[in-house]
């Protein structure tokens, strides 16, 4: 059976593993479902509607599963469904869905520092990082294995691309591009997330194509049109280099700095 601290409380239809710990003052609503090996440190809350999977560690004052913050909710059913081996630190935040149906998404393995929020509608790949005190705002999709640096701010509807960096203290209203490093108030594109990529294994040969697209697409001063026309015709069609081109193709399909806005 689970480990449950007399001075927690867990509704009698919320289902857990038969290994679950759940620790001292922690609430858990009905509706919820944990999978095995996951524990909870002490006064943690899980919210109804809200799916947490195998092998994560909830850290002290954590919500998962709160009320969207959202004027026009009207208490529709809506979720939130998190990955297997999450880590989730001290007073994280993630809120259930905004609309009938919507679902609040966290991949596995991610790895959420203290006081990070994810708001309604949020989507997280795997394996993304966040720093302490990130704050997400609603509709925001974060690609696989993007490393979000401390206090960053990121606005409604934007996408961070995949194996980006951004840096600490920066303030995100448009999308960021797959692999590169950005970084500060105006959100510039210092260069490709060099270590990140070496770190995965990706060649010194792919490494600088992707290197040679970025300048053409973020330090030229360019049209996009045209940068890319340049991009296609110019650098080596690495997977990496692919990738990039479509990411900003969107941006000609009504998705300009707004990710995944309807």
């Amino acid at each position: 059976m689970p480990t449950i601290h007399a001075f927690a409380a867990v509704h009698p239809k919320a289902h857990l593993a038969e290994d679950v710990v759940v620790g001292p003052f922690c609430q858990i609503e009905e509706g919820v479902t944990i999978g095995p090996g996951t524990v909870m440190e002490s006064h943690v809350a899980i919210k109804r509607n809200t799916t947490l999977g195998a092998r994560c560690y909830v850290a002290q004052g954590a919500i998962l599963g709160g009320d969207p913050q959202d004027k026009g909710y009207k208490g529709e059913e809506t979720f939130l469904v998190i990955g297997d081996d999450c880590v989730l630190r001290e007073y994280v935040t993630v809120h259930r869905g905004s609309r009938e149906g919507n679902v609040t998404r966290v991949g596995n393995k991610c790895y959420l520092m203290a006081y990070c929020h994810l708001g309604h509608d949020v989507t997280l790949h795997d394996s993304i990082t966040m720093a302490n005190g990130v704050g997400v705002s609603g509709h925001v999709t974060i690609e696989t294995m993007a490393n979000i640096g401390g206090m960053v701010g990121v606005h409604q509807y934007v996408r961070i691309g995949k194996y980006s960096m951004v840096g600490g203290l920066s303030k995100i209203v448009r999308d960021v591009p797959p692999f590169m490093l950005v970084e500060g108030i105006e959100q510039q594109v210092r260069d490709i997330n060099a270590v990140g990529l070496r770190r995965l294994g990706v060649s010194a040969k792919d490494r600088l194509a992707l290197h040679k697209a970025a300048k053409l697409l973020f330090k030229s001063q360019l049209g996009l049109t045209h940068a890319l026309d340049i991009v296609r015709r110019e650098v080596p069609h690495t997977a990496e280099v692919e990738y990039l081109i479509q990411f900003q193709e969107r941006l000609f399909k009504g998705k300009s700095g707004r990710g995944d806005q309807p």
